[in-house]
């Protein structure tokens, strides 16, 4: 199971991939307009401190690595690791 700090640097991974894909030459005009299309309404740097603010169990910017541990041996358990 993913972590709230792991499924947060995912969505602001995927915005700056998206992103380079289109100032990156030689990518077809279909791909550079989907990933257009995909960032019109992608949830901004606000948006996601945002999230992170009211729905920690969801999205973290960032973690303490003890919290992390005991949230990750707590997701370990349930998935009968």
């Amino acid at each position: 199971m993913t972590l709230p700090d792991e499924r947060y640097r995912a969505v602001v991974q995927t915005k700056k991939f998206l992103e380079e894909l289109l100032t990156t030459p030689r990518i077809p005009k279909a791909v550079k307009d989907n990933a257009r299309w995909c960032l019109r309404h992608y949830p901004s740097e606000w948006d996601m401190k945002r999230a992170a603010e009211y729905t920690p169990e969801v999205f973290q910017e960032k973690m303490e690595p003890l919290y992390r541990m005991v949230k990750q041996y707590q997701q370990d358990k349930e998935d009968g690791k």
